[in-house]
């Protein structure tokens, strides 16, 4: 197992989706933005928001955006349309992500002329509405469900998702065609299914009910809505010549204290942003969703190495072995590590601290829905929605505390 995950770190396979790289003032969230994630179920999982949030935390550390989930079980586009005033606006929000499809036609018994109408009209009605209050709205398609995908590419739901698309571009609107770009990695778990032995699960995107989403399904979703907000690729790339200590050609960090002594390059990195990773494990998802390539090239090129393999290490943590044809040509270290029981680069220490933030700001979140819920006392849950604002306010700074570039120590070293 070991040298399985260890191979899946440091190779990555071709990618599938074919989108230019953003450049980072493309990217959708700026500073100052207040995100609302408005939908269903799927949404009220808060998985794929926390991925975007933890993502915009590292990559962007020192733009101030905050995050909220709307997400209600059951809802559809014309329950988040009465809902928007209440949790969209009054929050305060700047960009709304608005994910709806499924519910609007009864999970397919629905699926007529009279939900269709009513689904786009509540998509035309959440457009026009966030226009008029200045918030950026991007309209997705529905999550794809665990139908055949050249069936599903036909059906009820993605035709109509497809007119809400194109009401939504119409009125000005920004859309994310989740269906289509879901549906690229679901035939690549399906392609890997045939290739399985008798007793292997399969590969899916989906809970039983073949509607909602695993873990791996929202990691597929907030890949998806990363990408269709003009995420960037690059993190960072720093290039360094080892004969000279030219460090001229990096892009997105600062490097200084370059030096070589014997067999060993040394230097420091200060980064801009920094990369996400995804914990123990993290890179057998990489299979199917194209996370490092795509969105997470944190990247180290060192040229005019003598021939002969290499040991990178970043603050004494060595992180992989590569050849000077390699190194030359540029590697992604990410996610690399020399254990995968172990955390890579101190990159990865800062990932998971910014991730166990975002964790607890959506438990919080949680408890606070149980509360209204249950607590009848209207003075007790004020109180308790005053602490539970203080501390979450508290949790925003540390998490933006936590995702800080900080300055790492690099050593390239002959391997013995």
């Amino acid at each position: 197992m070991s040298r399985f995950i260890r191979t899946l770190l440091f190779i990555f396979l071709p990618p599938f989706f074919y989108h230019l790289p953003a450049r980072a003032e493309e990217f959708a969230l700026k500073d100052g933005d207040t995100v609302v994630f408005l939908g269903d179920s799927i949404t009220a999982a808060q998985s794929y928001g926390k991925t975007i949030e933890n993502y915009t935390l590292l990559r962007y550390p020192y733009r101030k955006v905050r995050f909220i989930n709307a997400g209600q079980g059951g809802d559809t586009a014309a329950g988040g349309l009465a809902r928007l005033e209440k949790d969209v606006f009054s929050r305060g929000a700047t960009v709304l992500t608005v994910a709806y499809g499924v519910n609007d036609i009864g999970w397919g018994v629905k699926a007529d002329a009279e939900h269709r109408q009513k689904y786009l009209e509540s998509i035309r009605e959440i457009v026009r509405r966030c226009h008029e209050k200045k918030v950026r709205v991007f309209i997705c398609s529905a999550a794809i469900t665990g139908a055949d995908p050249d069936k599903a590419e036909k059906d009820f739901l993605q035709s109509m998702c497809d007119e809400g698309l194109a009401a939504a571009k119409e009125l000005g609107g920004g859309t994310i065609d989740l269906q289509r770009d879901m549906r690229a990695i679901q035939r690549r778990l399906l392609e890997a299914n045939k290739h399985l032995q008798p007793k292997e699960s399969p590969h899916t995107l989906h809970a039983a009910d073949g509607v909602h989403l695993n873990d791996l399904g929202q990691l597929a979703m907030a890949f998806c809505i990363l990408k269709g907000l003009g995420a960037p690729a690059e993190v960072s790339s720093a290039v360094i010549n080892a004969k000279t200590g030219d460090s001229g050609e990096s892009k997105g960090c600062k490097i200084d204290g370059v030096k070589q002594k014997d067999v060993v390059l040394e230097f420091d990195r200060l980064d801009e942003g920094l990369p996400l990773n995804f914990g123990l494990f993290g890179a057998l998802q990489f299979r199917f969703i194209p996370f490092p390539d795509q969105l997470n090239r944190y990247l180290l090129t060192v040229r005019e190495l003598p021939e002969g393999k290499y040991e990178v290490l970043a603050d004494g943590r060595k992180l992989a072995t590569y050849s000077h044809k390699q190194l030359a040509a540029g590697v992604n270290i990410s996610f690399a590590t020399s254990d995968p029981w172990q955390p890579g680069g101190p990159w990865d220490v800062q990932s998971t601290l910014v991730k166990h933030l975002t964790d607890s700001r959506s438990q919080l979140h949680l408890s606070q829905i149980q509360a209204t819920a249950y607590i009848t006392n209207e003075t007790r849950l004020a109180a308790l929605a005053a602490d539970a604002a203080k501390v979450n306010s508290s949790l925003e700074d540390l998490q933006h505390k936590a995702a800080q570039p900080r300055k790492y120590h690099f050593e390239v070293r002959k391997a013995e």
